[in-house]
């Protein structure tokens, strides 16, 4: 260390010594002033910053309301989603930034002006007063008679010992100088390599998040062109077509109206008709009618839903009407009514008759005499008439998230108002959803709906096999169970916003929809469930061998019959030479994906055969509720069941007090599903509730030997940390079952945690290789699972 101050030159109180004294005090002065104006700038930076983010959240928040106004247009509703959520993260990143800088700058360089310049002052002060002193003893012993004894001992006696003490305090202050001098080079560079790592550290985590959004940017960027070329043929072609129609004669313009069976959108002939009304005072109103499908069908607005007027134009007839005031009427007859309409003309009245006679003549051509149905085309103008046809599947053409998911039965079209070709999804309802529903789904929050693209957003394996084993079909006999009952209609493509948002909140919000199951019903289902024989197995063959998953313990309470419902445990039978196969009893009636079913580790050939699992006695518990069968359901792998039991208000965190506490997410985990796992965090589920003996789901997963399980809770923020009543956390259950794979993602997840928690340099490179190594095992657990089966783990084995 340099030494600013020479000790030895302190000692002899030089003119030297003073000079360097006087020019270090002046350097910490001047030093101190920098420290201090340089942290007020800090400090108004960080204003400053503050008041940028709060404008920039301010015009992201505008760029979101243009991104809702702009719903009909999916590229650009999506886009603007996309880079409002890009520019929310960069403001995060700001704020992260902003933050390092005060503690970095603002708070370091306070600590070291408050401390060690503190210091430096309060040594100045004793060594500038004992100074005083011994000038003053100097000056007394000088002037102290030869003659007057005692007096010159006096004099001596107090140089002697203000000496001593000058020679203690001045080499104190020299000592602080020196330590002083020293430190501000530390404590300076300190601070500023903290505040530039801050700067590294953001703008590196801009670059990798502008990466992400450059290939769309580009994307976007070539349509861009494209749209720019197209609007300019666009408007050559309609400025041209302006030209021609501006130069036709108008003047007859009934001859306009021509019937043609083969038009592409399947109406073979509209226009405008006066219709006469079946009331008393028999008014006429003017409504826009179509022949199409072989019916004669009109609207009085666009988005109305067409009326019907005659479902088969083959059981009518039309003829002209003469005898009423009205001019260029006719009339449509069918066995059970007759519409009266009239023309804006007689050239117009004949072709309307001539439209319904080919119309007649076309229908009996086509359908001949075995009164086949005619396949009933789409229109753009009244929209379907065919709501009775099944959907076509769409066929899958490799393997995005879009098409996997639409060809799930029911998700071709949008879950609340039938728009055909969704690209949206609620992922915690499992369901599909148009451009318009999913912003109206947005709005209701993340507690009952979290939206996310089909097209833009990256899915991971597991969220999209539940997106597979869920579907519009599955929820939609959930939550419009009692739509017909109660004559709520439901929205068609087109209607108006807010009457698709009133809908959508009486369906998800309020559950005005959903059936009550009554007590009996729900005892029956929850006993159902507990069972599992037909749900577990036909996949008993890869699940482990374990206990069988638990049963509430209860005494029978006073209202029920006390006697217990015994049942075998699911897929394990004695064969005839006792070996205790494991043999599938009944076929599955609600099976999950095979992936998913092999998921739990299977049994090794080296293991034994499992003994006999002994009969398992279900009690009936006290209350039969909606957590219950939550909590059976997750156990089953049952996804309808547990979506149903949430619809009717079961609470996913729900603990069965008659368990050891345990949860529905806990009993997912002895269920072997993934899938069903995910299901319950994607609702809330808490992935660090323990059971009563303090162990949460990945102490079940570990114990269990389940690796995908394990790979998804620590994804989703679960406590590698936490231990249990016996001071057992998963990474020691892990170690002693000598399951290396567990023991590998824990480890890595702990080092990663270290790393974030760690100020210092920004080290890219190993989170990426934590990231790489979990996106691996996730895909694993989804797509080939038997890679990572493992011994299950078994405390009392050596």
């Amino acid at each position: 260390m340099k030494i600013t101050v020479d000790f030895e030159e302190c000692l002899k109180d030089s003119p030297r010594f003073r000079a360097t004294i006087e020019e270090v005090e002046g350097e910490v002065c001047e030093l101190e002033s920098k420290l201090d104006k340089l942290v007020k700038l800090c400090i108004g930076m960080i204003d400053a910053g503050k008041a940028y983010n709060a404008a920039n959240k301010q015009f992201v928040n505008g760029i979101r309301e243009l991104a809702q106004q702009s719903a009909k247009d999916e590229v650009i509703e999506s886009s603007l989603t996309k880079f409002a959520e890009s520019l929310q993260e960069m403001i995060n990143y700001h704020t992260i930034l902003f933050d390092q800088a005060q503690r970095s700058i603002k708070t370091q360089l306070q600590t070291f002006v408050k401390d060690d310049l503190r210091k430096f002052k309060e040594a100045k002060k004793q060594f500038d007063k004992v100074s005083e002193e011994k000038e003053t003893a100097l000056i007394k012993n000088a002037q102290a008679p030869r003659n007057k004894q005692h007096e010159v001992e006096e004099a001596t006696n107090i140089l002697t010992a203000t000496r001593k003490c000058f020679r203690h305090i001045v080499l104190d202050y020299v000592l602080q100088i020196n330590v002083l001098q020293s430190k501000k080079r530390s404590e300076i560079l300190k601070s500023m390599l903290s505040f530039m790592y801050a700067h590294l550290t953001f703008f590196h985590q801009g670059y990798d998040l502008f990466s992400e959004l450059q290939p769309l940017m580009k994307q976007l960027g070539g349509q861009l062109d494209q749209l720019v070329v197209d609007a300019a043929k666009e408007k050559r072609d309609m400025e041209q077509k302006h030209s021609t129609i501006q130069q036709k004669d108008f003047s007859n313009d009934d001859t306009k109206l021509e019937y043609n069976v083969d038009a592409d959108n399947g109406i073979a002939m509209e226009g405008y008709l006066f219709k006469r009304a079946s009331n008393a005072f028999k008014t006429w109103n003017r409504r826009w009618f179509s022949i199409q499908n072989n019916q004669l069908v009109y609207q009085k607005k666009f988005k109305d839903t067409p009326t019907v007027v005659v479902e088969d134009l083959r059981l009518c007839t039309v003829k002209h009407c003469e005898d009423i005031e009205r001019r260029f009427c006719f009339e449509v007859v069918s066995p059970t009514k007759s519409c009266m309409m009239q023309a804006d003309s007689e050239k117009l009245r004949q072709a309307w008759i001539k439209a319904v006679q080919n119309s007649i003549a076309t229908a009996f051509r086509d359908k001949g005499d075995n009164g086949e149905k005619l396949d009933r085309k789409s229109s753009t103008s009244t929209g379907s008439l065919d709501s009775g046809g099944e959907p076509k599947e769409r066929s899958l053409k490799g393997e995005s998230a879009l098409q996997k998911v639409l060809a799930i039965p029911g998700n071709s079209c949008c879950c609340d108002c039938g728009q055909p070709d969704p690209r949206w999804a609620s992922i915690n309802l499992g369901i599909t959803l148009c451009i318009q529903c999913s912003g109206i789904h947005r709005s209701l929050g993340v507690h009952f709906s979290k939206v996310r693209s089909l097209t833009l957003d990256t899915w991971e394996p597991e969220l999209l096999k539940l997106m597979c084993e869920l579907g519009n079909k599955v929820i939609n006999q959930i939550y419009e169970a009692r739509r017909e009952e109660l004559g709520a209609r439901k929205p068609q493509p087109g209607d108006p916003r807010h009457e698709v948002e009133a809908y959508i909140k009486a369906k998800y919000v309020d559950r005005r929809f959903v059936r009550r199951p009554s007590d009996e019903e729900l005892r029956n289902k929850v006993v159902s469930l507990s069972k599992q024989e037909k749900r577990l197995s036909s996949s008993s063959e890869h699940l482990p061998p374990k206990p069988p998953p638990p049963t509430p313990k209860l005494q029978p309470s006073s209202h029920a019959s006390g006697q217990p419902v015994k049942r075998e445990d699911s897929g394990i039978q004695n064969s005839a030479d006792g070996s205790g196969e494991m043999l599938a009893t009944t076929p599955s009636s609600n099976s999950l994906a095979d992936a998913d079913a092999a998921e739990a580790p299977s049994m090794p050939a080296t293991l034994p055969p499992p003994s006999p699992c002994k009969e398992v006695v279900f009690y009936e518990p006290k209350e039969y509720s909606p957590g219950l069968q939550l909590y059976w359901a997750s156990c089953a792998r049952s996804l309808p069941d547990m979506a149903e039991a949430l619809a009717h208000g079961a609470v996913v965190n729900w603990v069965n007090t008659d368990e050891d506490k345990k949860t529905p997410l806990i009993m997912a985990v002895h269920g072997g599903s993934l899938v069903t796992c995910e299901f319950l965090l994607q609702n809330a589920a808490n992935v660090n509730q323990q059971d009563a003996q303090g162990r949460g789901p990945l102490h079940h997963a570990t114990t269990l030997g389940h690796t995908g399980q394990v790979c998804l809770f620590l994804k989703r923020g679960a406590n590698q940390n936490a231990a249990d009543i016996d001071e057992k956390t998963p990474l020691s259950i892990a170690v002693e079952a000598a399951n290396a794979d567990i023991v590998t993602l824990l480890r890595l997840a702990k080092m990663n945690e270290e790393m974030r928690e760690a100020e210092g340099p920004y080290n890219p490179s190993g989170d990426e290789t934590y990231q790489d190594i979990f996106q691996d095992f996730t895909h694993m657990a989804s797509n080939d699972p038997d890679k990572l089966n493992r011994y299950p783990y078994d405390p009392q084995k050596p």
